[in-house]
């Protein structure tokens, strides 16, 4: 099993908190990578593929810890993945730095309904986005907000950082599958299922679909 950023995340917070994180199905044993039940472990299972792309997932402060959490399945699947604790006064150096190298494309996801600047709005994921003047190309930075929605809504509007990206804006054609936790409009999917919708817009077919099949496993 590959252990990955997601993964070093919920260990620091874990070396670092000072009372447990109780939550709906805290008292089950789980295996502390894969957060399902010990005797369902999933890890042997992890996806082992290559993409083209990069993911990045702003996690809010809870999130890391919480069982039910989806995000997690995008480190799974996408290996170049970057995960970071969302501080609105303090944001991580590295995470401001990976923003701004000329390497990566960033783009944010997020409803087109809470973006003030049409600009800013990508009607695709094109391959024009990713020329560079030397020559070379971009690879995508795809940027998940991962939380609950009223989170995501606030850590989106209150980072500076992010103001000035670009945004894909994704409309569900279906209901969200996702039945452990239920967000306050069924339209909203879970973050690993808006990736699954990305990742197959950026041409990542075969990522897309092993996202979705894990998913589906968890």
């Amino acid at each position: 099993m590959r252990i990955h950023a997601f993964h070093r995340l919920y260990q620091y917070r874990q070396s670092i908190s000072t009372k447990p994180f109780n939550a709906r199905g805290c008292k089950v044993q789980r295996c502390p990578f894969c957060q399902v039940s010990e005797q369902h472990c999933l890890c042997e299972l992890q996806p082992d593929i290559d993409s083209n792309v990069a993911c990045m997932l702003i996690v809010s402060e809870n999130e890391v810890f919480k069982p039910s959490n989806t995000g997690r399945l995008i480190a799974d699947t996408v290996k170049e993945t970057y995960v970071y604790q969302w501080n609105r006064t303090e944001p991580s150096q590295e995470m401001l730095d990976l923003l701004s190298n000329d390497d990566y494309q960033p783009v944010i996801v997020f409803p087109a309904d809470y973006v003030d600047q049409p600009e800013r709005l990508l009607d695709g994921l094109h391959t024009e986005h990713l020329h560079r003047t030397d020559g070379n190309s971009k690879k995508w930075l795809l940027i998940f907000i991962d939380g609950s929605w009223r989170e995501a809504r606030k850590i989106f509007r209150r980072s500076e950082f992010l103001q000035s990206l670009p945004v894909l804006s994704i409309e569900p054609e279906c209901l969200s599958e996702y039945i452990m936790r239920r967000s306050e409009n069924e339209q909203h999917l879970s973050t690993a299922e808006v990736a699954t919708l990305v990742l197959k817009q950026a041409g990542e077919n075969k990522a897309s679909e092993c996202l979705q099949l894990w998913f589906e496993a968890f």
